[in-house]
């Protein structure tokens, strides 16, 4: 991403409580999630930013106190050849955060397994159900507070 297209990033969404971060080279912002819908709307149809698609999100476990949680969304804008990275920060004690669904379909999935595989929930997703655990699975198995062996009883043991 261009120096030029940061300062037009910057530009529309000065009103917003962002940070701006560097993701291995690929500009990132870090979104409160009582913003996130409004910002991805910009990001999508703003012909400046045109973040016409969402190529991948993922749960992140960074298992501290606050804030564990995170969600990920991978951006790419066609038009410009751009990627851009949102991190949303999700509070443990409240694991959620709003679907992007309604701006980017594709998030269907990726939200689906964020939700299965680390517990995050998505406000208003059509479909969020589990992908890979049968649904009365209680546990999440990629937070990071999920036992290395499995649930105790679940499995045997491997013979030594």
């Amino acid at each position: 991403m261009t120096e030029e297209r940061i300062l037009v990033l910057k530009s529309k969404l000065s009103s917003f409580k962002i940070e701006l971060i560097d993701v291995n080279g690929t500009p990132g912002v870090i979104i409160p999630k009582e913003n996130l819908l409004e910002v991805c709307k910009i990001l999508k149809n703003d012909n400046e930013l045109s973040f016409d698609q969402l190529v991948d999100a993922i749960g992140v476990d960074r298992f501290t106190k606050k804030d564990r949680f995170e969600v990920i969304y991978n951006l790419r804008s066609v038009r410009y050849k751009d990627r851009l990275f949102i991190k949303v920060k999700v509070d443990a004690n409240e694991p959620n955060s709003p679907s992007l669904v309604p701006i980017w379909g594709s998030a269907n999935w990726y939200e689906r397994e964020a939700y299965d595989m680390v517990g995050v929930e998505f406000t208003d997703h059509p479909d969020l159900r589990r992908m890979y655990m049968p649904e009365d699975f209680e546990y999440h198995p990629l937070r990071k507070d999920f036992p290395l062996m499995g649930i105790p009883g679940s499995l045997p043991l491997p013979n030594k």
